[in-house]
């Protein structure tokens, strides 16, 4: 058992309209295992409170005046502080999602996103899962990708830690398949897949699906098809 099973889930608030706070504050705190600890107005205000309050979750919106919701992302990961972020958006194919998801974000959510769903995605997100529709995220990825950092033909040395199967995988991950299409896929058992899948975060140092699936796109293993 988590200790989240335990305590509640210590949430922050973070955009620039106080009415959409109001709002997220009115279905969270319906909720007993969440315990909103902070709001803020921006991304600056954002980042000194998760240095000070460290919660669980940060509900972070992406447009905001001062510092926005990709460098407040940036700055909560970098500082190595425990605490994950969860980007709201206005537009579900923003070019701003895929710069905050290489920041570090575990996940987006749009901002008119049912109210179970907002709730069942903070408790995913602070039990350490990311939360993009994989599919989503693919269509995002290929929409911008342009932008993204141009790699040479050869096997960028980051992904040279991993073995040929663990590569497949990170390529089928990358489609936006589920554990679950990868086990059929590749003829093996789910609790393989997870495994591998553990690996693959571990070798690449990187926190969830969601940013092994942007560095797939970023070294160039995976080609946008157009």
């Amino acid at each position: 058992m988590s200790d989240h099973d335990s305590r509640p889930i210590k949430v922050m608030l973070v955009d620039d309209q106080p009415l959409l706070r109001t709002g997220f504050r009115m279905v969270l705190g319906a909720e007993t295992d969440f315990d909103i600890i902070a709001e803020a107005g921006d991304g600056s205000e954002a980042v000194d409170l998760a240095r000070r309050l460290l919660p669980d979750v940060v509900l972070m919106d992406i447009r905001m005046p001062r510092m926005d919701g990709v460098a407040a992302t940036k700055a909560i990961v970098d500082a190595k502080l425990p605490v994950k972020v969860l980007i709201l958006t206005t537009f579900d194919l923003d070019e701003y999602v895929v710069g905050a998801l290489r920041a570090g974000a575990s996940g987006f959510l749009a901002k008119d996103v049912p109210a179970d769903d907002l709730v069942a995605a903070i408790r995913s997100v602070a039990a350490g899962e990311a939360v993009v529709a994989p599919r989503i995220l693919r269509r995002l990825l290929e929409k911008f990708v342009d932008r993204l950092p141009d790699p040479s033909g050869s096997t960028p040395t980051s992904l040279e830690v991993l073995t040929d199967r663990e590569r497949q995988v990170l390529l089928l991950v990358a489609r936006g398949m589920s554990n679950a299409e990868i086990a059929r896929e590749l003829t093996v058992s789910e609790t393989t897949v997870k495994t591998h899948v553990g690996h693959v975060l571990t070798k690449l140092g990187l926190r969830d699906r969601v940013q092994a699936v942007v560095l797939a796109y970023e070294s160039g293993l995976v080609k946008p098809s157009r």
